[in-house]
């Protein structure tokens, strides 16, 4: 699939409709649409990289900032005290279902480990 066929891309540049709850030049934070928890947030880069195995050193600035990006949503969702999950998905077999590389934000009720 190529960039001009990813969902997460065309939400990054506002041509699908979702509930964006954080933007900046680098990346996008939206609702996902089959929550898993109270809280479920999708963060994504505007850059399109396929999954997290593709990840070049170039990237550590942005991979960094989605995990910066997290913890400021968690602490605006009142989890961060309760406790949440952060989970990167790479690959069918992991549960990747979009291919662009995003990060999960979960909260808002208790977790079993292990997980899966």
């Amino acid at each position: 699939m190529g960039m001009g066929d990813c969902i997460f891309c065309k939400i990054a540049k506002d041509e699908i409709e979702s509930k964006i709850v954080y933007q900046d030049p680098d990346a996008v934070a939206f609702e996902d649409i089959n929550p898993r928890a109270p809280v479920h947030i999708v963060i994504i880069p505007r850059k399109h990289i396929e999954r997290i195995s593709q990840v070049g050193k170039g990237d550590n600035a942005l991979i960094g900032k989605l995990f910066f990006i997290a913890t400021k949503l968690a602490r605006e969702k009142n989890i961060e005290s309760s406790g949440y999950r952060l989970v990167i998905n790479c690959n069918k077999d992991a549960g990747q279902e979009v291919f662009h590389l995003h990060l999960h934000l979960l909260g808002g009720r208790k977790f079993a480990w292990p997980p899966g």
